[in-house]
């Protein structure tokens, strides 16, 4: 995918969605010949990330996915609502993402940004 276009891809922000999403995410992992242990990486991230912006309540799951320069990176819009506030316990969804990914961030306040090297594993 290097040198292509972002991947974009909405779907309601609704749990039963979540595999959907994991799953779209692994199999670009694989078309960009990403080893085993990357592709389960972002197969984790994809869905936290999911889960964490559905916990915002966006009218839908926005995501960017952009797989280019020995990096992956993953943008979920976010809706308006604190988590926290709807009684989302998102401990461990965060505490996942933060060990698995490079970067963690929220962008302007909309969009959970998510980075991650990525093509370590064939560089052996």
């Amino acid at each position: 995918m290097a040198g292509q276009s972002a991947v974009r891809l909405s779907v309601p922000a609704e749990a039963r969605y979540a595999r959907l999403v994991r799953m779209t995410v692994a199999n670009l992992a694989v078309l960009c010949d990403l080893g085993v242990d990357e592709v389960e990486d972002l197969r984790m991230i994809a869905e936290e990330g999911f889960v964490l912006s559905c916990a915002t309540q966006p009218t839908s799951c926005d995501i960017e996915l952009d797989f280019a320069d020995g990096r992956a990176s993953l943008d979920f819009a976010l809706g308006e609502a604190d988590p926290a506030e709807a009684g989302a316990d998102l401990d461990l969804v965060k505490l996942l993402l933060e060990a698995v990914c490079d970067s963690c961030d929220v962008v302007d306040g909309a969009t959970l940004r998510l980075t991650k090297t990525i093509g370590q594993d064939n560089a052996r």
